[in-house]
């Protein structure tokens, strides 16, 4: 009995690395000393970890209007009158909503596709928001869009697409700098750079 009992919590734990172990950055040997380091502060960060995945997992919600993470209907971004909200900078993903936003040089609005066009992948325009993108500037009151996407294939594919679905409407498209890792790698970039490269955008054509 006490034989099952091991077998049992060794099984649970293998399960728990190998959740772990899925996660970005991180591999088995890092995903089984995260673990081992949970269970050894159990009583210090196991317990908060619990209760915080608990609390993510029924009460966190996607913004109505950008895509980001949110406890209410509506982000505080969006509900934050002090920012421009005829300025939408458009990422990839949440983490790069949350990169341009911690740098502090955009003031504007966001709006998170969710992805990138990838046909190979069967990721489609009707996988992304970019529908939602489009009601958005034909409200009328978004003058600039900022596409702050990656310089890859599919970053580029993807602004390519939004600027043809956008280029009837009267209002200016641009896009950060070119030369420095941008769009899903923007959380990875320091302050600086993000600020250099919002600053020297350019006219998207």
């Amino acid at each position: 009995m006490i034989g099952g009992h091991v077998k049992e919590s060794q099984s649970d734990l293998e399960s728990l690395i190998k959740i772990f172990a899925k996660m970005p950055g991180l591999g088995p040997r890092s995903a089984q000393r995260l673990v081992f380091h949970l269970i050894k502060k159990k009583e210090i960060i196991l317990d908060q970890l619990i209760f915080s995945l608990d609390n993510i997992n029924n009460n966190v919600k996607y913004c109505q209007v950008c895509g980001n993470v949110t406890l209410d209907p509506v982000c505080d971004l969006c509900s934050d009158k002090s920012r421009d909200g005829s300025l939408v900078c458009v990422v990839e993903d949440i983490s790069d909503l949350w990169a341009m936003n911690r740098s502090g040089v955009f003031n504007g609005m966001f709006h998170v596709l969710g992805g990138l066009l990838s046909p190979m992948e069967g990721i489609g325009p009707e996988e992304l928001k970019i529908a939602t993108l489009t009601e958005r500037v034909a409200s009328g009151s978004i003058k600039e869009i900022v596409l702050a996407l990656g310089a890859t294939i599919t970053g580029q594919t993807t602004a390519n697409y939004i600027f043809q679905e956008l280029d009837k409407y009267s209002i200016k498209i641009t896009s950060l700098a070119q030369g420095v890792p941008v769009g899903g790698e923007l959380d990875y970039l320091d302050d600086s750079t993000i600020v250099a490269a919002f600053n020297a955008r350019r006219k998207f054509d």
